[in-house]
């Protein structure tokens, strides 16, 4: 039977994770920067998705002062479309309200419309943009904010 998990990434879901990076962003991170992540910033999280003990996606978030911020949300291209996204987007909601986070922001490509929409699902509206972000191809990014 399938099986979706949420849970802490751990540093031996690296490797996967860095997979799914390469499918799903024109400029991955690398093992070294999720290394840090997990190791060294001490207001990061780190979640992944599994489906039958195989790593499909993850999502992080810093908390900086009062705010959570996502810095990224994958999940491998033969999962999308099966709700993981949101069961991860819902799982880092949980984390701000235990540390008592009540507002998170993020980043979004004004072209990815399917994540807009998710987002928008889940309460968060759109803020304002930021122009050139992303640097492989200059697009804008949408940034938005949630009350939790």
């Amino acid at each position: 039977m399938e099986k979706l998990e949420i849970r802490k990434m751990l540093m031996k879901d690296i490797p996967s994770v860095i997979e799914i990076e390469k499918q799903c962003f024109p400029i991955p991170w690398t093992r070294g920067a999720f290394e840090t992540e997990l190791k060294k910033n001490k207001l990061a999280i780190y979640r992944v998705a599994t489906w039958e003990n195989q790593v499909v996606g993850y999502g992080g978030m810093w908390f900086i002062v009062d705010e959570g911020h996502i810095t990224n949300i994958a999940i491998h291209p033969n999962f999308q479309g099966r709700g993981i996204g949101e069961a991860i987007v819902r799982a880092l909601m949980e984390e701000a309200n235990i540390k008592r986070i009540y507002r998170m922001t993020l980043e979004v490509r004004k072209s990815n419309l399917i994540a807009q929409n998710l987002y928008k699902k889940l309460g968060f509206i759109s803020c304002g943009i930021r122009p050139g972000y992303y640097s492989d191809n200059g697009e804008d990014a949408l940034i938005m904010w949630k009350e939790i």
